[in-house]
């Protein structure tokens, strides 16, 4: 794909980054979310001043007390929506993007996407790896993601055993997600979707002939229960883990 440049900044530099943080009824793990989001925030304004962080959170249909979390995080912005995660994701990057006032194509160039989930922990240098893989020539970057220590030990070893966890993997995380605005736009951006958004949004992006790279830097901790808030999530693939591994019950033959 094709790229516009504008003279006056310097080639491949980012300006801005906006953070999306999806959000269903996460009251329990969202603080420590965006704790980890402002540190990551922290760190990259001290390697890279001229870069500008925004980050929303993008509450879908919460009943909880998300909204008051979120609240207690001065630099967060917030946006409510509903419909589900595909539609939040895509909120909150609109939500961002006029925040950041991004309107032409060249300025899309220079602002990157990255998302996560209100029940993940981003590492400190989270930002930092994006930006420098953005910067590098990457259209959008999909890094990996790990289970917390709640994970019970079998599950957790099956989990090592079934991910490639070198650069280069074929793992697609919403927890772990990054995106030139300009890419992300021509690839139509987030659907509508109640699961899957992120693998989507990715595979229009290889068909609008973005380049799609896999890190296994800057990994993301996200939450090892069973039951999530998107059908067919990770909580659902970590629940199918588990129950591979339980115990068969004795057969009585007689």
């Amino acid at each position: 794909m094709t790229r516009t440049t504008d003279p006056a900044v310097r080639p491949g530099a980012l300006t801005h980054v906006a953070v999306v943080v999806p959000a269903r009824d996460e009251e329990r793990l969202l603080g420590a979310c965006l704790s980890a989001v402002e540190r990551a925030s922290r760190v990259l304004a001290d390697l890279r001043p001229d870069v500008g962080v925004v980050a929303v959170v993008a509450l879908d249909a919460c009943t909880d007390r998300s909204a008051r979390v979120a609240a207690a995080h001065p630099t967060v912005h917030v946006v409510e929506t509903s419909g589900g995660v595909g539609r939040a994701r895509a909120a909150g990057v609109e939500a961002a993007v006029r925040l950041i006032g991004c309107r032409d194509a060249a300025a899309g160039d220079r602002v990157w996407v990255a998302g996560t989930d209100a029940d993940s922990r981003v590492p400190e240098e989270w930002l930092a790896v994006h930006v420098a893989m953005a910067e590098a020539g990457a259209d959008a970057v999909v890094g990996l993601v790990e289970p917390d220590d709640d994970l019970e030990p079998a599950a957790l070893a099956r989990w090592v055993r079934a991910h490639d966890r070198a650069d280069g993997h074929r793992h697609v995380h919403g927890a772990n997600l990054g995106v030139r605005l300009s890419t992300y736009r021509a690839a139509g951006g987030f659907r509508s979707l109640l699961a899957h958004e992120d693998v989507a949004l990715v595979d229009a992006v290889r068909r609008v002939g973005g380049r799609v790279e896999a890190t296994a830097s800057g990994r993301v901790v996200t939450s090892s229960r069973l039951t999530g808030r998107a059908p067919e999530g990770f909580s659902h693939y970590l629940r199918d883990l588990a129950r591979a591994v339980q115990p068969q019950p004795a057969v009585d033959i007689g």
